[in-house]
């Protein structure tokens, strides 16, 4: 299928980017630094209850590498904010020369390892950064949260319902796209059914049932439509009495060779209210009528419904997860790591500010498993470091700006990730409290920190 993007104007894309990140590189230009450097985009902490992270938005982001051109209309526009006519002719001729390795989507990955590393002209690679960062911000955010979200429902089905809700229309296709990857059955949001090729589910509004003078009478309507495929939705007036009321639809569809699909309770006690919705569709031999339910759900309340007991067989999940509202964003940095002269000499870079301290060089990220292949640790590395015994998870993904792999479909993705998380022991996927995955730093790069923090620091003494 195609990506959301083909239903954009990719070209536009170029201005989709920070004030400063041009500003930088028209000095950058003026000053003749063409030389290549690299860039780490990667998260420097786990938001709260988070004991890990799914990787997600790649696709988009080596997309809009490969498509990123300026228009005459774009040109137009900056130079009316003051850029000089030789950096704007450079901006006309401007694509992306560089290489990338990631980790594939669907990873499930740690504070401070790598999830992108980009080499190129310093400008190019500058360029590029607030797409980088927006793009992989809102996916791996959303992912994260959605696996959480599958976990909690222990097997069930979770719907992705939050599109109305959700931070406009670009931000609606990406969390119905990173929500499936996650795990989720589908999602309400027919556009990216077409685009994706994701299921789509959807049932009912409270107010197709109140446009009928009678209740029954808007089942009957509804069922006389979608007669293979209905769920009906029975807490607008009495939850037990639409129950009721389901089942002589469910009947009538019966007599026809017919079945009810289920019924939906949005509202109240759900827990209490499915037990006794199950009861009545069981006494009434309707135990192939599914309960679906919806109504601000996220994980610690689906993670409660069954710990109650919940007749539940689906979920539908909205504004919660397509907004992570307990997190809505993700600490994702894209920091230089290092320089590389006109003679191929490479320079590593580091950031010593207290609390965002960065790590240098080209850097690799090994997984190590135990031997029931579940992830164990993971070490950061030199990229030319060897650590035997483990998985590099940083892969070339393009090079001289061209993509050296096939994209993985979406439900490869999806395999991926469901590969990822049932590798990754039980005790990191608690909802709360669950403990720090280890993560270390290799002795060549816990040397070259070494070297580097005292070398910067004595060079800033002699400053003074």
């Amino acid at each position: 299928m195609n990506s959301f993007l083909d239903y954009q104007n990719q070209q536009n894309m170029s201005l989709f980017t920070d004030l400063y990140e041009l500003t930088m590189c028209a000095s950058y230009f003026d000053n003749n630094k063409f030389e290549p450097a690299t860039f780490d985009l990667f998260i420097r902490r786990l938001p709260e209850n988070r004991s890990y992270l799914m990787f997600a938005g790649l696709e988009q982001v080596l997309q809009y590498l490969k498509s990123v051109r300026f228009t005459e209309e774009h040109l137009s526009y900056l130079k009316k904010q003051g850029f000089n006519s030789q950096f704007l002719d450079y901006l006309r001729g401007f694509k992306f020369t560089g290489e990338v390795w990631a980790v594939p989507e669907g990873t499930v990955a740690f504070p401070c390892e790598p999830l992108i590393r980009v080499t190129a002209p310093i400008i190019e690679a500058q360029l590029v950064e607030t797409f980088l960062l927006n793009t992989v911000n809102l996916q791996t955010m959303i992912a994260t949260k959605a696996s959480r979200v599958i976990h909690a429902a222990q097997g069930k089905a979770v719907i992705e319902f939050g599109l109305r809700r959700e931070h406009g229309i670009d931000a609606g296709m990406k969390v119905a796209r990173c929500s499936y990857i996650a795990g989720c059955h589908g999602t309400s949001n027919v556009l990216a059914g077409l685009v994706y090729g994701i299921p789509v589910f959807g049932t009912m509004a409270h107010s197709f049932i109140m446009s009928y003078e009678r209740e029954i009478d808007a089942f009957r309507a509804f069922a006389k439509t979608f007669p293979d495929k209905s769920t009906l939705l029975i807490d607008t007036y009495d939850d037990i009495a639409g129950a009721e009321k389901a089942a002589v639809v469910a009947k009538e569809l019966e007599k026809k060779g017919l079945r009810l699909s289920g019924v939906r309770l949005d509202s109240g006690d759900l827990a209490a209210t499915s037990k006794k919705v199950r009861k009545l569709l069981d006494e009434k031999g309707l135990e192939y009528v599914s309960i679906f339910a919806s109504g601000d759900l996220d994980e610690f309340k689906i993670a409660e419904l069954l710990r109650r007991g919940a007749r539940i067989d689906a979920f539908g999940v909205g504004t919660k997860m397509g907004t992570s509202a307990d997190k809505p964003y993700v600490d994702v940095i894209y920091k230089l790591c290092e320089t590389i002269t006109a003679n191929g000499t490479s320079a590593p870079i580091m950031k010593l500010s207290e609390g965002k301290a960065t790590l240098p060089g080209r850097k690799q990220v090994y997984r190590f498993k135990d031997a029931d292949g579940f992830y164990e640790r993971d070490v950061i590395a030199l990229a030319d470091e060897k650590v035997e015994g483990a998985e590099p998870l940083l892969r070339k993904v393009m090079e001289n700006g061209k993509l050296t792999y096939s994209l993985p479909s979406l439900e490869e993705i999806r395999t991926t990730a469901a590969a990822n998380l049932a590798k990754l022991p039980e005790k990191y996927k608690q909802l709360t409290a669950a403990p720090e995955y280890p993560v270390e730093i290799s002795p060549n790069l816990s040397a070259l920190i070494r070297k580097l923090r005292r070398k910067l620091t004595q060079n800033e003494i002699r400053q003074r």
